[in-house]
């Protein structure tokens, strides 16, 4: 038995729910952001008023940890590391990407051996991406690249790959392989954290509420100067 507060504000929308046992019971979006700082604490307070009411003792609360926008993970992990510790409960780090292909594994039909590569916009034909098989194992870590033809040729002369996330609409006419799949309008949400949450919560693994930091963007750009230029 489980009840987690998820919040995710990587990107410019700004999504809260609540889960219990794995299931959604509260959700809320905002898709015409960023008006994290505006809508967060809001759609917080009717969270938790929802749940105290209905006498849920809260559990956990689980956050998008990044790579993403530097003011949006700021806003999201400073509340979700205040209601950690203001209510006793562990916190829980979802990485960005992964959660990204949660939408696509759950409600689309893809081939067996096909890998998901969800991409993060950043600055002209760069993303921040990674591999993942359909069981959500990495196939390749988190890296910054510079999307060009010769872009993931190895990986799809391999098999199918699906490109999703809100970096992958520009890389359309770059990666053309027979192999490529693009999937529209997959942005990373809070609603779709439970499953990932629920499986740490039962594992185990949780974060230091008071050290853990999210994965900024512009801290992999600065670990990474001579690839970008």
């Amino acid at each position: 038995m489980s009840c987690i507060l998820h919040i995710e504000t990587s990107t410019p929308v700004c999504s809260l729910a609540v889960s219990e046992n794995g299931q959604n019971i509260f959700v809320k979006e905002d898709l015409e952001g960023p008006s994290h700082a505006v809508s967060l604490g809001v759609f917080t307070d009717e969270a938790l008023a929802f749940i105290d009411s209905r006498g849920i003792p809260l559990d956990a609360v689980a956050v998008s940890c990044g790579p993403g926008s530097y003011t949006g993970l700021r806003i999201g992990v400073s509340l979700a590391k205040g209601i950690a510790y203001g209510r006793e409960v562990p916190l829980i780090a979802i990485p960005t990407l992964k959660l990204l292909c949660v939408p696509v594994l759950l409600y689309r039909e893809m081939p067996e051996e096909a890998w998901l590569c969800p991409m993060i916009d950043a600055r002209r034909m760069e993303v921040y991406t990674a591999l993942y098989d359909r069981a959500l194992e990495v196939k390749k870590e988190v890296s910054a690249e510079i999307i060009d033809e010769s872009s993931f040729l190895d990986v799809l002369e391999e098999r199918p790959v699906w490109f999703l996330g809100n970096g992958a609409a520009k890389c359309r006419e770059k990666i053309t392989h027979p192999n490529a799949c693009f999937v529209e309008d997959i942005h990373p949400l809070a609603q779709m954290m439970a499953p990932l949450a629920e499986r740490a919560f039962l594992d185990g693994q949780f974060v230091d509420v008071a050290y853990f930091e999210p994965f900024y963007l512009k801290e992999f750009i600065a670990s990474q100067p001579k690839k970008l230029l």
